[in-house]
C-alpha cells in the first residue's frame, strides 16, 4: 500500500455520485437523507484521513544487489514491483526491506546468490505496473515478487480494472519464463487514522480487491498469497511496533512478518520448496478457484495456486485451484537501530 492520497472515490464519479444521493433524497424520504448523512461523514473522514497520514517525504532505500555471494552457482534474480509496500517505504536501512528479506531468505535456502531488482514506486496504482514489468524483463527475472492494491482502493480504482492490469503483468512475465507470486492486497482497516465507518469500509473493499486478484493472478499462472487478515490484528495490536513512523506503512518488523509470510511460496514457485509434497492440512487442499479465492481472503497468509484434477485444469466450477495455510519461514532476526549494514552484497539478516 501507499501513501494514502485519498480514501474515498474524487473526482468526477463521486462528484455525480453525491448529486444523484441529492435528487434522490428529496422524493425518498429520510432513508436518502440518512444515506447523504452518512456519505459526508465519509467525506469527513477521509479529509481528517489526509491530514493524519504524512505524505511520502523521501524515497525507500534501494535493495538492488546480490544476496548470498558467498555461495556459488548461478545467481537467481528475482525482481520486486509494486508499490510502496514493495519498495519498503517507513524503513531506513536496506536490509529491512521486503526485496531484502526475501532475497536474503531465497538466497539461504537455495544455497545460490540472488540477484535483486527493485522497480516498485511508492504510490503506484496497478495501471502503472506495464511499465515497471517492461523494465523488470530487461533483467530477464526467474521470479517476481508483486504487491500492490492499497492505493487502487484509497484511490477507488474498479476492482474489475485494477485485476485487469494485474493480470496483464503477470501473464508478460508468465510469457517470459518468470514466475509470479502476489502478495494480494492488504487490510487498510487495520489504519489507526481511519476510523469507523469509513474503517469498516476500507477493510470490505480490501478483502473484495484481494479476492479478485487472486482469481486472476491464478488464472493467468501465477501464485498468491493472502496478507490482509495475516497483518491487520497484529498491527492493531502493536502499532507501535508494526507501523513505522507515519502509523500507514509497515515498520521493519512488519515488513518480516509480511516477508515470512511470503517466502514459503517464493520457495514453492521456483520448485524449490520441499513442503509441496507435504500432506495437505484440515482445511485446506483442491478446490475450485473461487472457493479458494474468497477462503483465501478470510483467511491470513493462505497460498492459492493452480492445480489439476484427474489431468484436468477445470471443473463444474472453473479453474481447480490448491489452497495452502503455510508455517512461516524466518527470515532473520530484525536488526536493532544501528547495527545493520547497507551492503547489498552481505547475506542479510543475522
Amino acid at each position: 500500500m501507499g501513501v494514502a492520497d485519498s480514501v474515498v472515490p474524487f473526482g468526477p464519479r463521486w462528484q455525480r455520485a453525491r448529486r444523484v444521493a441529492r435528487l434522490a433524497a428529496i422524493g425518498a424520504g429520510a432513508s436518502a437523507a440518512a444515506y447523504v448523512a452518512t456519505a459526508g461523514v465519509l467525506l469527513g473522514q477521509a479529509r481528517q484521513a489526509r491530514r493524519t497520514i504524512p505524505m511520502a517525504e523521501a524515497p525507500p532505500p534501494r535493495c538492488d544487489g546480490v544476496y548470498g555471494a558467498k555461495f556459488t552457482g548461478e545467481p537467481l534474480t528475482m525482481v520486486v514491483l509494486g508499490d510502496s509496500s514493495a519498495a519498503g517505504y517507513g524503513v531506513h536501512r536496506r536490509r529491512e526491506t521486503p526485496g531484502a528479506l526475501l532475497a536474503t531468505g531465497l538466497s539461504r535456502r537455495t544455497q545460490r546468490p540472488v540477484r535483486l531488482h527493485r522497480f516498485a514506486v511508492v504510490g503506484a496504482i496497478s495501471a502503472v505496473l506495464r511499465h515497471q514489468v517492461e523494465a523488470a524483463l530487461e533483467c530477464r527475472p526467474d521470479i517476481a515478487v508483486i504487491l500492490i492494491g492499497g492505493n487502487d482502493v484509497t484511490n477507488r480504482t474498479p476492482p474489475a480494472l485494477a485485476v485487469r492490469y494485474l493480470v496483464d503483468a503477470v501473464r508478460a512475465l508468465r510469457a517470459a519464463g518468470c514466475e509470479v507470486v502476489v502478495g494480494t492486497c492488504p487490510d487498510l482497516g487495520a489504519i489507526r487514522p481511519i476510523q469507523p465507518p469509513l474503517r469498516w469500509l476500507a477493510r470490505r473493499w480490501s478483502r473484495q480487491l484481494a479476492a479478485a486478484q487472486t482469481l486472476g493472478v491464478v488464472e493467468a499462472g501465477g501464485w498468491t498469497v493472502s496478507l490482509g487478515d495475516l497483518l491487520g490484528p497484529r498491527f492493531a495490536a502493536e502499532p507501535t511496533r508494526m507501523f513505522a513512523w507515519d502509523r500507514f506503512h509497515p515498520s521493519a518488523e512488519g515488513y518480516a512478518v509480511a516477508a515470512a509470510a511470503m517466502l514459503p511460496t517464493v520457495l514453492s514457485a521456483l520448485g524449490t520448496g520441499q513442503e509441496r509434497r507435504a500432506a495437505a492440512a484440515p482445511g485446506q487442499g483442491v478446490r475450485s478457484l473461487p472457493e479458494a479465492a474468497q477462503e483465501a481472503a478470510r483467511h491470513a497468509g493462505t497460498e492459492v495456486s493452480g492445480a489439476q484434477v484427474r489431468g484436468r485444469d477445470h471443473g463444474p466450477a472453473g479453474r481447480w485451484a490448491q489452497l495452502r495455510r503455510r508455517a512461516f519461514f524466518g527470515v532473520g532476526s530484525v536488526p536493532q537501530s544501528g547495527t545493520a549494514t547497507d551492503s547489498p552484497t552481505v547475506e542479510g539478516l543475522a
